[in-house]
């Protein structure tokens, strides 16, 4: 049970920090998305997109502590570490 909550956690991290950069991204880029994402790689910030798209998974931790689901925000904290990571090398 301990390993299916952490890998959920770490679902909702990847998938609220997604979520966080395709808003970013629709705010301001003025263009549809996928030459959104190529514009942002031309420029180098995609890697800083993705990290600015990590702050929701802030949001989702704290009210994953707050119903009482540690193991869950410790996936969502992992996720941010593994995004962390891949930004490293984009």
């Amino acid at each position: 049970m301990a390993k299916k909550d952490i890998f959920i956690g770490f679902l909702i991290g990847i998938l609220t920090s997604l979520l966080g950069s395709f808003l970013f991204i629709a705010f301001y880029i003025k263009s549809d998305i996928f030459s959104g994402i190529q514009i942002l790689r031309e420029n180098g910030y995609l890697g800083k997109v993705i990290t600015i798209g990590t702050i929701l998974d802030l949001i989702a931790f704290g009210i994953l502590l707050k119903i009482n689901r540690e193991l869950m925000a410790r996936g969502v904290i992992l996720a941010v570490i593994v995004l962390a990571l891949s930004t490293l090398f984009i």
